[in-house]
């Protein structure tokens, strides 16, 4: 979670190595999934450190623009879920609970489902974890660190072994190749 300016730098930082992007910033149109990101994390560095009224203003208003570019992209991602190094490859239909936890370096394809269940218990995810175009993660379930989660998976219960491949409706092991291939650990290529 962002509590200082230094973090939310790295945050930035991590997340650009993580797309794959060279640019310093975004370009109009093109980066749009990039231009998303980088809102999401100034929302989140405004509303977790910033509490002047002036502050409380700005906050209110990237929240807004933050709402409507979420909207025309498909995505519903809570602040302060996803940890440093986020990749979400293409947009429509990412829901991320606002209670969830997710690790950082995780690389999400699309049409990917992180939610609650009625008693409202969340999934926390591990780091370095690539989750596959339509997974459904639901409920109170925890994914260990390198986990690979393949397309169209539906993961109800925990997977405590850490760098797997799942898949399958119930999520089970497939294999015993985690996520190394699938992703970039933008956190340790980043200095903090």
């Amino acid at each position: 979670m962002i509590q200082s300016r230094k973090d939310y730098l790295y945050y930035l930082a991590c997340d650009k190595v993580a797309l794959r992007k060279d640019r310093k910033r975004p370009r109009y149109k093109h980066d749009i999934i990039w231009t998303f990101e980088r809102l999401l994390r100034k929302c989140e560095y405004y509303g977790n450190c910033k509490h002047g009224f002036f502050s409380k203003i700005y906050a209110k208003y990237l929240k807004l623009k933050y709402v409507n570019l979420s909207h025309q992209l498909g995505f519903s991602i809570g602040f302060n879920t996803c940890g440093p190094g986020l990749c979400l490859e293409h947009y429509g239909n990412i829901v991320i609970n606002q209670y969830a936890k997710i690790g950082c370096n995780c690389r999400i394809i699309g049409s990917v489902v992180v939610g609650a269940t009625q008693d409202d218990k969340v999934p926390v995810i591990g780091d370095n974890v690539f989750i596959g175009f339509g997974a459904a993660i639901i409920g109170d379930v925890h994914i260990a660190d390198g986990v690979a989660i393949g397309a169209n998976a539906v993961v109800v219960k925990d997977i405590t072994h850490p760098n797997v491949t799942i898949g399958g409706i119930p999520a089970k092991t497939l294999s015993d190749k985690g996520s190394e291939l699938y992703l970039i650990k933008a956190t340790q290529l980043v200095d903090y």
